[in-house]
Formats: C-alpha cells, sequence, structure tokens
C-alpha cells in the first residue's frame, strides 16, 4: 500500500506547532517584500521597475496574508491535535477505552505513546480501519513502521504479519510493529519470532500507556517462579513484576530494558 501525500496544509499541521508560527512570518515576509527587492536587484530595467512597483503598491499583499493565514492555521491544528493526544493518553484507564475509540484516535494513541518514548513519530496520513502504515518511528539512527489494529473481536492473522514484514523490506526499514488491541495467532506470532517486527498485543499496550503516563512507577517484583512464560517479543524467560500503582502483577521479560514485553496475568484485564 502506496503513503497518501499530504497537501500543504496538512504538512504544516503535522509539524510542531511553533514551526507554522515562523513559517507564517517567513512565507508573509518574503512574499510581501521578499520578492520585490529580488527584482530590483537584478541587471534588467524592467525587472527592476516592476520590484519597485510591488513593493510601493502592495500587489503581492494579499497573496502574502493568505500563505501566512494558512501557515498559522496549520499552527493551530498541530497545537489542537497535541492536545488531543495528550488527553487520550492520560485518560486511558483499561482495555474497555481501547475498544472504545474510533481507528483515528487509536493511531493517535498509540503515536503518542511512542512519542513519550523519546520516538520521533510521522503520522502518515494514510487513513482507513484497515492499516497500512500507520506511523513512521526513528529512534538512534533506525526507522520503524508501525500498523494499528484496533479489531475488537478478532486475532491479527499471520497473513497481516507478513504484508507488513514486505512493507517493511520496501521502504528499506530497520524494523517494524504491530499494535492491537486483541491478539495474534501462532502463526503470526511464529512467523515474527526471527524477524525484526514487534506484535504488541492489548496486555502491552496497556503497559506502555501506563509507565509513559507516569514514568517510573513500575518496579520489579521481588517474587519468583519456576513456571514463568517466555517473552512474545524475544522468547527470553520472563519474570514477575508488580505495577505499584494499581499493585496487579503481571509478566516482564527477563532482557528488560533491552526488550519491554510484556504478558498479563489473568487478573490484569
Amino acid at each position: 500500500m502506496g503513503r497518501r501525500k499530504q497537501n500543504g496544509l496538512e504538512l504544516i499541521a503535522s509539524l510542531p506547532w511553533p514551526v507554522g508560527i515562523v513559517l507564517g512570518i517567513l512565507a508573509f515576509v518574503g512574499i510581501r517584500y521578499g520578492l520585490g527587492w529580488y527584482f530590483t536587484t537584478t541587471a534588467s530595467h524592467i525587472t527592476q521597475q516592476v520590484g519597485r512597483q510591488m513593493l510601493s503598491s502592495g500587489m503581492l499583499a494579499p497573496i502574502a496574508w493568505i500563505f501566512l493565514a494558512i501557515c498559522w492555521f496549520g499552527a493551530l491544528l498541530s497545537w489542537l491535535g497535541r492536545r488531543k493526544r495528550k488527553q487520550l493518553l492520560a485518560t486511558q484507564t483499561g482495555l474497555d477505552n481501547l475498544r472504545a475509540m474510533t481507528w483515528r484516535e487509536f493511531e493517535m494513541l498509540v503515536g503518542e505513546a511512542f512519542r513519550r518514548r523519546d520516538y520521533a513519530v510521522e503520522e502518515t496520513g494514510l487513513g482507513g480501519a484497515d492499516g497500512g502504515i500507520d506511523l513512521i518511528l526513528r529512534k538512534d539512527g533506525r526507522k520503524e513502521l508501525v500498523q494499528c489494529k484496533q479489531w475488537r473481536s478478532m486475532q491479527v492473522g499471520v497473513s497481516v504479519v507478513r504484508e507488513m514484514w514486505g512493507l517493511a523490506n520496501h521502504h528499506s526499514a530497520d524494523g517494524a510493529k504491530i499494535v492491537s488491541v486483541g491478539d495474534y495467532t501462532r502463526d503470526a506470532i511464529e512467523f515474527a519470532r526471527d524477524k525484526q517486527i514487534e506484535l504488541i498485543s492489548a496486555p502491552q499496550l496497556l503497559e506502555m500507556i501506563r509507565s509513559t503516563q507516569m514514568p517510573g512507577r513500575h518496579e520489579p517484583s521481588t517474587e519468583t517462579t519456576s513456571g514463568a512464560p517466555s517473552c512474545p517479543s524475544c522468547s527470553a524467560a520472563m519474570v514477575l513484576r508488580r505495577n505499584k500503582a494499581s499493585g496487579q502483577s503481571f509478566w516482564g521479560c527477563g532482557n528488560y530494558p533491552n526488550c519491554r514485553g510484556t504478558r498479563a496475568m489473568k487478573n490484569l484485564l
């Protein structure tokens, strides 16, 4: 699936809002005064005269104001979107909240959660509940593609994982992630096991959200067990951990922080 090209307003809205403010000022000054000044510096007497006319009459002022308005409107959209993402992240309390969201809100939430983990996040604007490349993550020189699946009543199958792996290779990405409200079939997990593709299920997503809502509130439990499951991300043995805020226990990867895989205890959801 190819990426939909963004128009100018969408591009500005995807940038931090102060960038849109500055772009608007630069566009206004450049069009209102810069073009006329440039024409006055040319060797042609005709273009010099045109340049002086531009400056004196302000004929380009309406166009300059239009560009300023577009940039500042894009900055406003960026600011509103940023506030919406913060609210989505702050108000998530469990699986029911995730299931009640629209697919677009789900993508925004996932993007904000990764942004809080120091990723540079690009929302591709592909649109549609069926996914594709919904987010592009960049961190430490790596580029990873993300697909969000807000399916409420079915598992993500191997065909979806295989398609995402193909997209990662096609776009020369270093890895890929699939984030789902549900879970994954055994075939999907087996396909991803030896590849740079992370399958993030609902318990893992909730843990990621909670850790970004209040960083540092999770700590390893002193409890140990001989029947520890394998990490769904790297297959390492897991250890029992406890959420300090709720007191609930969950399985965490023994390779943390290099791997952040989790498995929920039965009472987590």
